[in-house]
């Protein structure tokens, strides 16, 4: 086992290649304790080159909504009439306060993505 810190793409390349070689490997043995390793390490390099932004507001609405096999009409009790709706939607118009609550209380969206900041729509299309 041969095992130093993923520095580079190359390093991260390898380090790939090899993880998907032990991915079969038996938990507590040799093998298994390589891929262990190799899987800390590149969750790190990949958390400092490779970062995933969350969501804004609305890709987790809509997100949420596929999961749940929603249709826009259906966010009514959450967000109001169906204009006001397309207009959250279609990122002409911000959440308020009490449509972040009552998504996060009616479909468990996490308050922590709904209150993330985003840019309105501006193009009168």
């Amino acid at each position: 086992m041969d095992i130093r810190p993923i520095k580079t793409e190359v390093d991260y390349e390898a380090a790939l290649a090899r993880i998907d070689e032990l991915m079969d490997a038996q938990p507590d043995s040799r093998e298994g304790d390589e891929l262990d390793i190799l899987v800390v390490l590149l969750e790190s390099y990949e958390e400092k080159h490779h970062p995933i932004n969350a969501p804004d507001p609305i890709e987790a609405i809509r997100f949420r909504m596929d999961q749940l096999g929603l249709i826009d009409k259906d966010l009514t009790p959450y967000i109001g009439p169906s204009g006001r709706i397309s207009e959250i939607l279609n990122y002409k118009r911000k959440l308020t306060l009490t449509m972040i609550r009552q998504l996060h209380q009616g479909l468990k969206i996490p308050t922590e993505s709904l209150i993330e900041d985003y840019e309105l729509n501006t193009n009168h299309a």
